[in-house]
């Protein structure tokens, strides 16, 4: 009944019923060693009809206090029942909370509930087996799943199609690998040019000369005509420390690549050797790479010695005058008198030409001299050899 207790004898149960808010709230306590005896009640939470309207809980009302058909015993209550708690069933779970400890290592959290620890622990002893995937909940069960799952062919094939590469990462790729190899190959030819061609040409240029050396010696190469790369003196600029052959004309392959100077021998640019007199005797050599003899003329003062040296004689020249630039059609300045060397009769000279500026052929650049001295071999070298 409401606002009371009704009780059941023969140690069974009792029943409460209490009156509060509106609502009935029944609670049945089994009976047994923990029961309550007779006349006591089990819990001090109930309400009594009078305690309900005046908010009083049944251990603040009055000992002694009518409570619907029992009265309160005075003695105090005893201890609510608790039965005993199941871990698994006690509530639901809105995360796992569950913890694997490693050796050494903090705590970390397994992700997914029961079933991914169950799946985990089945890999656990798979050879190549995947991780699991990271995270918790539906979308990492379905993504550990996926993976898993083997491919169809039709996403085997769309995989292979993704993986292979577009046409237009293959023209890139083509085209990045021609541009390297062009690359390459310019970095050797430059190699080639300002490097080796500068070795070998040096070895050529000192060759010819000691073969030069030996012929004099025995006694050939007496002056006369020469056939084209042919040599038949050797040119000395102490001040540059250049020593290297001359050969008769300017070809290129046969004489200026191999590192020597040579004497303009033909057509229009025909100059005469240097025992004419008067006479203009013109040589053309390499400013850079193949032996590059003529790399530092421009460093030439006036009064600086520029000798010839051939098998009977030493003709020595004093540098005179420099045209730092002019047109490689500019034929005039073999002339026997040159126009703007100075010069202002025939005379001796010497005419040195060679490319201008460095690396270059567009332009040329000449320098003159004047002979000062013709000297037999007999009288030892010009001082300025032995200084």
């Amino acid at each position: 009944m409401a606002g009371g207790v009704r009780r059941r004898g023969g140690g069974g149960a009792v029943e409460r019923a209490c009156a509060g808010g509106g609502q009935g709230y029944g609670v049945t306590v089994p009976g047994g060693p923990d029961a309550a005896a007779p006349g006591q009640h089990p819990s001090p939470w109930f309400r009594s009809a009078a305690g309900a309207a005046e908010g009083q809980v049944g251990p603040e009302a009055p000992a002694g206090e009518a409570l619907g058909d029992a009265e309160v015993p005075p003695e105090p209550y005893p201890a609510a029942y608790d039965p005993p708690r199941d871990d698994e069933t006690i509530g639901l779970r809105t995360a796992d909370t569950r913890r694997i400890v490693a050796a050494g290592q903090p705590e970390a959290v397994v992700p997914g509930g029961r079933a991914a620890r169950r799946k985990a622990a089945k890999r656990k002893g798979r050879r190549g087996a995947k991780p699991p995937a990271t995270g918790s909940g539906p979308a990492a069960a379905t993504s550990a799943a996926e993976a898993e799952r083997p491919r169809t062919r039709v996403e085997a094939r769309r995989a292979a199609r993704a993986a292979k590469p577009g046409p237009a990462t293959v023209a890139s790729r083509a085209i990045g690998e021609l541009f390297i190899t062009i690359g390459v190959l310019m970095l050797l030819f430059v190699t080639y040019q300002l490097w080796w061609t500068n070795i070998r040409a040096q070895q050529q240029a000192d060759e010819a000369a000691r073969k030069l050396q030996e012929d004099w010696a025995k006694g050939k190469g007496k002056p006369g005509a020469f056939e084209p790369g042919e040599g038949f003196a050797l040119l000395h600029i102490p001040k540059l420390d250049v020593v290297t052959p001359v050969a008769e004309g300017i070809d290129k392959h046969k004489v200026l690549d191999r590192g020597m100077v040579g004497h303009y021998s033909k057509g229009s640019t025909k100059t005469p050797m240097p025992e004419a007199n008067p006479g203009n005797f013109a040589l053309a050599g390499h400013r850079n790479t193949h032996g590059e003899p003529f790399r530092y003329i421009n460093r030439l003062k006036p009064g600086d010695p520029i000798v010839i040296e051939t098998q009977d004689r030493y003709f020595v020249y004093k540098m005179a005058s420099i045209l730092p630039q002019t047109s490689p059609g500019n034929t005039a300045v073999l002339n026997p008198v040159p126009p703007g060397s100075g010069f202002t009769k025939p005379g001796r000279y010497i005419t040195l030409t060679t490319c201008t500026p460095e690396f270059t052929s567009k332009y040329r650049m000449i320098v003159w001299g004047k002979m000062v001295e013709d000297r037999p071999r007999a009288k030892g070298k010009p001082p300025a050899l032995v200084d």
